[in-house]
């Protein structure tokens, strides 16, 4: 009993991450390929071939990005953005989804760099990301500080601390090995 037990263990541990993945793959795909997909259906019916929307979008997005270097719609383009930062609340959500894509995608990437932080009062210390070394630009007393993301195991949530510069350790870790480290609660190593 003990070994069907153990074998339907390792089952899970084996087939559930699997699933998992194959599961989240194939909605982000519905929902990325839906985006221009659900355009295209009516005109194209039975040809629709699953993927083309994913592949349009694909192009349409490289255009923009392309025509967004340009002189002429270059101009559009940041008219947008300045009249988006404009507009009561719309400016809050467009700023705060700009910077996340910067952030992540951007020549200025945030989670660039590890950080080893010391729990105050004690010897705990925790792994961070340094998301600004800019805090004085927030708000001027903090020019001795920097913003570190501590991110909370098992989860997408975590903390912004403000944490004096001199407290803060600098670790030659990759960002993606010490994320999987954290959210795997140590249990991912490399």
């Amino acid at each position: 009993m003990k070994s069907i037990l153990r074998n339907f263990i390792n089952g899970i541990l084996t087939i559930v991450p699997i699933i998992l993945v194959v599961y989240v793959v194939f909605k982000v795909f519905l929902f990325l390929d839906g985006i221009l997909g659900n355009f295209l259906k009516p005109f194209l019916r039975e040809d629709y071939i699953p993927g083309i929307g994913l592949l349009l979008t694909f192009v349409v997005i490289t255009i923009l990005g392309w025509l967004s270097t340009r002189v002429f719609s270059g101009a559009i383009f940041r008219l947008i953005n300045r009249l988006l930062e404009k507009i009561p609340l719309i400016k809050t959500l467009y700023s705060v989804i700009k910077d996340t894509f910067n952030s992540f995608l951007g020549e200025k990437k945030s989670f660039s760099k590890v950080a080893l932080v010391r729990i105050p009062g004690t010897d705990v210390k925790a792994i961070g990301f340094i998301t600004t070394e800019d805090v004085e630009s927030f708000y001027d007393p903090l020019k001795d500080y920097v913003a570190v993301y501590i991110q909370q195991t098992f989860q997408i949530a975590g903390f912004t601390f403000l944490i004096p510069k001199d407290e803060v350790e600098i670790i030659d870790v990759k960002p993606e090995d010490a994320m999987k480290f954290v959210v795997s609660g140590g249990m991912t190593s490399k």
